[in-house]
């Protein structure tokens, strides 16, 4: 068995009226858990940082180019039976402008913006739910011993 660590997760935000709303989008029909509800995902590149791949799979799924992206302190992971591997995956946060057009690539068929309560209830596993939780503690609650890291852009 081997471990690796090619695949992030960046969830998206925008404040509007004062209140932070996620980006949640419907998986295609046609792909790989068809019909789900998820935040951005996808796979390194060659030479490409985590948090690049992130920045640059925000901008190939909705077209939206953040304002600023940060480190979640979580890695979600998942075993994959075809190749016996344990997948690590390091989970990123990243703010566009409220007004920001969200155009979606082939991968999706819709999209939503919800407060995070209802991003949870949307999302099927366990970690990305977590990672919720942990966005919105570091993004409202001042008293919170979780920082974000800034990834210099």
């Amino acid at each position: 068995m081997k471990v690796k660590s090619n695949l992030v997760e960046a969830h998206i935000f925008r404040k509007k009226n004062n209140k932070i709303e996620f980006l949640v989008m419907k998986r295609a029909e046609n792909e790989l858990y068809a019909n789900i509800w998820q935040m951005v995902t996808g796979s390194t590149e060659k030479g490409e940082k985590a948090f690049e791949t992130a920045i640059r799979e925000i901008t190939e799924e909705t077209s939206l180019t953040p304002i600023s992206i940060w480190i979640v302190p979580k890695v979600n992971s998942f075993y994959l039976s075809s190749d016996d591997s344990i997948n690590m995956v390091p989970v990123f946060v990243a703010e566009v402008e409220a007004k920001s057009k969200v155009i979606l690539s082939k991968e999706h068929s819709e999209f939503k913006w919800c407060n995070g309560k209802k991003a949870k209830k949307l999302f099927a596993w366990a970690g990305q739910r977590e990672a919720v939780d942990i966005i919105c503690e570091c993004l409202t609650d001042e008293k919170s011993k979780l920082k974000l890291v800034k990834c210099e852009m």
